[in-house]
């Protein structure tokens, strides 16, 4: 089948999805996993793929938890350290009275998905029992969306009905199952791989706060040509409109809020230099009109440009 008019519905390319360096918006994946079910008539597609791919392709994650102690341990590193390869979704352990794992949504409508829900959901409890090397069975099992009935196929390979249309999305399995040892445990190769991990992390978070500083760095260049567009932000950073939006979401973050901020932030500066006059400061904030900057500058402050300077509001 050729997904790419699927993923053109979804807002995503081929190319995005071909490269594992590019991480996906999660309302596009979501949205992704809806259409690939229609396509193939797979009302069960998350249950599948989960069932079938190959846990070791989920990369470091899988391995800093396949070389931990025990089930315990495994699971506060999954918490740790899930966000290496899903930002989209926190997961959330509890060890009292019951083991208890949950999953969190972040800013996305939670009942809009179903399959990458179940994706989620089968592919825990999987990596639950190859870890152990065993068949742990949950006691239940929670999911947001809505199903009538939990399919046999389903049944069948968790042991237990899933409680649709619940308050949460949670494994639950007996406390003891806790203390389980994993087979592959490596205390000398699991210290290891959690300094890559946590490595890692810290890269992620590095990155995600220097985007902004990198649209930042390119406005001042731009802005007093009146260029400072959001499709000419991202070819100067070297990336597709489309990318540079992902990224920005990924911090809760729209390129005309940062644009808008940006120009008070400047406006401020400009004015407190005496003698560079207003019309100036317009022009160098990529404003065609010194009406219009002031308007924009008497939003931002409840001051005129003028007032700003005479009262010297720093």
């Amino acid at each position: 089948m050729d997904i790419a008019p699927l993923l053109t519905k979804a807002g995503l390319t081929l190319e995005e999805a071909n490269d594992p360096a590019i991480r996906l918006e999660v309302r596009a994946q979501v949205r992704f996993l809806e259409l690939a079910a229609e396509a193939l008539e797979d009302d069960l597609l998350g249950f599948h793929l989960a069932r079938n791919f190959d846990l070791r392709e989920i990369g470091l994650l899988y391995y800093v938890i396949a070389s931990s102690e025990q089930l315990e341990e495994a699971l506060q590193n999954a918490v740790r350290f899930g966000r290496i390869t899903n930002e989209g979704v926190r997961l959330q352990v509890a060890m009292e009275p019951t083991v208890m794992i949950a999953l969190e949504y972040i800013n996305v409508d939670r009942l809009a998905d179903k399959h990458q829900a179940e994706f989620l959901l089968i592919a825990l409890v999987r990596l639950c029992r190859q870890v152990t090397d065993s068949r742990l069975a949950p006691v239940g099992l929670k999911a947001r969306h809505f199903r009538n009935h939990t399919p046999a196929e389903i049944r069948k390979f968790l042991g237990c009905d899933i409680e649709f249309s619940s308050d949460a999305d949670e494994i639950i399995f007996p406390k003891q199952f806790a203390a389980l040892p994993l087979t592959g445990h490596d205390p000398f190769l699991n210290t290891l791989l959690r300094r890559y991990a946590e490595e890692a992390l810290q890269t992620q978070t590095s990155s995600r706060e220097s985007i902004r500083a990198d649209v930042e760095k390119v406005l001042t260049g731009l802005l007093p040509h009146g260029r400072a567009g959001a499709s000419e932000v991202a070819r100067k950073l070297g990336m597709s409109p489309r990318t540079l939006s992902r990224k920005l979401r990924d911090q809760d973050a729209t390129y005309i809020e940062i644009l808008d901020r940006f120009r008070a932030a400047l406006a401020r500066r400009y004015l407190t230099e005496r003698e560079l006059p207003v019309s100036e400061v317009a022009w160098l904030l990529g404003y065609n009109e010194l009406s219009s900057f002031t308007h924009a500058f008497k939003r931002w402050t409840g001051l005129t440009p003028r007032q700003f300077r005479t009262s010297n509001v720093a």
